[in-house]
């Protein structure tokens, strides 16, 4: 079983109910809103979640002014 810090798990969940509520896309800025971190936190997390998160799959989608993460159910 993946060990999280207590801010990966916070990510996690939040992504996790997230996509089950029909989300799909994200910015580090409005998870770190909604979870009360700063987008550096969340942005800093997301590509190692990427790799090592085993229900949760994380992919970088696009990059416009910020990064949008594409994020689907295992």
């Amino acid at each position: 079983m993946t060990e999280y810090t207590d801010e990966e798990q916070r990510i996690i969940a939040y992504l996790r109910d997230s996509v089950s509520r029909g989300e799909g896309y994200f910015r580090a800025k409005n998870i770190a809103e909604a979870i009360g971190l700063t987008a550096k936190q969340v942005g800093s997390r997301l590509p190692q979640l990427a790799e090592k998160s085993e229900d949760v799959e994380i992919e970088k989608w696009g990059r416009a002014r910020s990064t949008t993460w594409r994020v689907t159910l295992s």
